[in-house]
């Protein structure tokens, strides 16, 4: 079914309308009562009642959203004041995105080829080619204002190969070709960061009861991929653990026993450890070296705190990931709001991922926020995730 308006979102692990730029943003509370039409670029109408029952993980639904094939409604949104503050508020400036294209001498895509962005010695900025050979950089990300950055002191590599001539996404996107046959790679690591506090139990039991569905129809249609999957579950200071992981494994009934010996218990205030979350999954399990994939998905319902040193570490975390070519997709849930809208958008785009939002279609669950989006298609949240990481890993 397609919608012209937008939810947000309840669930984890696991395109294209621009925006009229002189199209007015409404005040925060605004943001997701409809004010925006998909033809001005935002969100629109109001789901159901989001009132099921638990038990219904197989029927919950969802929606897709890419702000970087969606880049000029991004921007057009960055425009506006509120929108402005409420992806500034976390220091992200997504205003100098330098975007590359790898294909070989076949015109297949160049698979995990490393591309960096350096001032002087210091490395600014490094990404991987995802499976489609692209990969996203930025420059002067952490900053408390959209700026743009001139670039002359900067300078842009592929391995030690120095680049001449690199424009930023706003002039072209960067086609390099590649004298000679890419490496093929069938490996794909597949991470699952859960928000484990007491209201996410029905994503909990989305996991327990479709995560095999999941992986078994991504294996079945590609039978040469090896897939290795990994958990992280985090709750908060003073609950019963802060973190707690199961690392990467082949063998996914291990992973399966590991989700469902975990129970959604603890929080409390509205923001939850997801900084450490996010540094125990990127820093502390054992991502392939060289793989077609890497993908976290980020289940949860809740922002991280909102303090310098949170921040600060969160950054660190995005910046790494995107160094180790680990795509982060978020999966929101009910309960969040926009300033964690925007903050979880924010970690897809700068990591080359994409951002996925329950909906009240399906009656399962609390009310969920719209997002700021245009058009998208509602999903059956299981199918979703298949095709995102079939569309990762072809």
């Amino acid at each position: 079914m397609k919608k012209s308006y937008a939810f947000l979102i309840l669930l984890f692990f696991a395109l294209f309308l621009s925006c009229t730029e002189d199209a007015a943003l409404p005040e925060e509370d605004e943001l997701s009562n409809g004010a925006f039409s998909s033809e001005s670029g935002g969100s629109a109408g109001a789901g159901g009642s989001g009132n099921g029952d638990s038990d219904n993980a197989g029927i919950i639904t969802a929606g897709e959203w890419n702000d970087l094939q969606n880049w000029s409604f991004w921007q057009n949104l960055l425009n506006q004041e509120v929108a402005d503050q409420l992806t500034t508020n976390w220091e992200f400036n997504t205003a100098n995105r330098f975007s590359f294209e790898l294909k070989d001498e076949n015109n297949l895509p160049v698979v995990d080829a490393v591309l960096t962005i350096k001032k002087g010695t210091d490395v600014v900025w490094a990404a991987k080619t995802d499976n489609l050979g692209t990969a996203e950089l930025w420059i002067d990300l952490k900053s408390d204002k959209q700026k743009t950055t001139e670039i002359t002191n900067y300078s842009f590599y592929l391995g030690d190969q120095k680049l001449s001539n690199v424009k930023s996404y706003s002039e072209e996107i960067n086609t390099i070709k590649i004298n000679n046959s890419a490496p093929v790679y069938s490996n794909v690591d597949l991470c699952f960061i859960v928000d484990a506090t007491g209201s996410m139990s029905d994503e909990m039991d989305f996991l327990k009861d479709d995560l095999k569905q999941v992986i078994q129809k991504v294996k079945a249609a590609n039978s040469n991929l090896q897939i290795s999957t990994g958990t992280v579950f985090y709750r908060d200071v003073d609950d019963e653990y802060l973190v707690k992981k199961s690392d990467f494994t082949l063998n996914l009934e291990n992973t399966l026993t590991y989700i469902n010996a975990q129970t959604a218990d603890g929080g409390g205030d509205f923001p939850e450890a997801v900084h450490t979350a996010l540094k125990t999954s990127i820093d502390d399990l054992q991502w392939a070296t060289t793989a077609k994939t890497r993908i976290a998905f980020l289940l949860l319902d809740a922002p991280p705190h909102d303090e310098a040193q949170v921040m600060d570490d969160l950054h660190e975390s995005i910046k790494k990931a995107a160094q180790k070519g680990i795509k982060i997709i978020p999966i929101v849930a009910s309960g969040i709001n926009k300033k964690t809208e925007f903050l979880m958008r924010n970690f897809s785009i700068t990591t080359n991922g994409t951002y996925v939002f329950i909906t009240n279609d399906s009656g399962v669950g609390d009310d969920h926020l719209e997002p700021t989006i245009g058009d998208y298609e509602v999903e059956i949240l299981q199918e979703l995730l298949i095709r995102l990481i079939k569309k990762y890993t072809s």
